[in-house]
């Protein structure tokens, strides 16, 4: 009898399994990739086409600012030889506040506004972006349930994640995590309008360095070296204009695309602050600090947004 263990059947019997206790977050995953999918069918010709060009290169710029941003994070933390927790704590919780605010003024009120514009009514076009805000959610929470990564807060999460080494489930965690804020950044350019797009690339890209400096110190916690985490957490950065490409592409089609995919964004990112990063700043008893720093975060972005919009 051959005992040999085959990975690929272990993690397709692991994500059945998976499926099957949590059958309506599949569902409800399902759904959401259709759509995206249909979203990047009917209008993956139009990102790329002549009457766009403009769009596609500025999300490429807003999501290789990301990338930059995150990879000089990372790069502090290899000179760094350690960084106290309450100081990572502050610093997420800076992040978290840069995000909620881009979520909230740089997605979902120009999605209102996109949405209505097109609909005629204020109902039908909240109702739009309501739409989009779900599929975020449930993207996220799908690939939550069923991607095996690795929470700082609770540990080893998703499907087979007890036979992938530490170092890995950290990777994809992160991975997931910048996946949704290159979204935005492509989302924003997707109409051309720079008044909604600089202000949150800017916004994206200044929560990166405190971001890749704590990823990279995290990654130092599996046992990897500081120049193997600092490596890492660099090529994580690599998902930003990754996702800038996917948001633009998934709004640049038919016209009701556009407040959908700023929905589908903010959705996505909403889910991760909660979800992720608020948590882990709280799990070590430095609230305070992370509230503080959460509001230090919401107010920088609220200027941005102002001054360059």
């Amino acid at each position: 009898m051959d005992t040999t263990y085959n990975p690929h059947a272990s993690f397709r019997a692991a994500w059945i399994a998976q499926a099957q206790a949590y059958p309506w977050v599949t569902l409800g995953l399902g759904v959401a990739l259709l759509v995206i999918l249909g979203l990047l069918l009917s209008s993956g010709i139009n990102a790329f086409d002549e009457q766009n060009p403009e769009s596609v290169r500025y999300a490429l710029f807003g999501g290789s600012a990301g990338f930059a941003a995150t990879a000089f994070g990372a790069v502090l933390a290899i000179g760094l030889r350690s960084i106290s927790t309450r100081t990572q704590d502050s610093m997420l919780g800076f992040a978290a506040g840069m995000m909620l605010a881009a979520s909230s003024f740089s997605l979902i009120l120009p999605g209102l506004e996109a949405a209505q514009s097109i609909t005629g009514s204020s109902l039908l076009g909240a109702g739009t972006v309501v739409v989009g805000l779900g599929l975020g959610v449930l993207l996220m929470l799908g690939l939550d349930r069923f991607t095996p990564h690795e929470h700082a807060s609770t540990g080893p999460c998703g499907p087979d994640c007890e036979r992938i080494n530490r170092v890995w489930l950290f990777v994809f965690a992160i991975t997931l995590h910048n996946l949704p804020e290159g979204m935005a950044i492509g989302v924003g350019f997707a109409a051309g309008d720079l008044s909604v797009g600089i202000p949150l690339a800017s916004a994206i890209a200044i929560q990166d360095i405190p971001e890749g400096l704590a990823v990279a110190l995290a990654l130092r916690t599996t046992g990897l070296s500081a120049l193997s985490a600092g490596l890492i957490a660099v090529a994580t950065g690599l998902m930003e204009p990754v996702g800038a490409l996917v948001g633009v592409g998934i709004s640049s089609g038919f016209a009701i695309a556009y407040p959908v995919s700023l929905g589908l964004a903010a959705g996505a990112m909403l889910f991760v602050v909660s979800h992720e990063i608020i948590p882990e700043t709280h799990r070590n008893g430095h609230q305070t600090p992370a509230t503080l720093g959460l509001m230090g975060g919401f107010a920088v972005m609220m200027f941005l947004d102002t001054a360059l919009g």
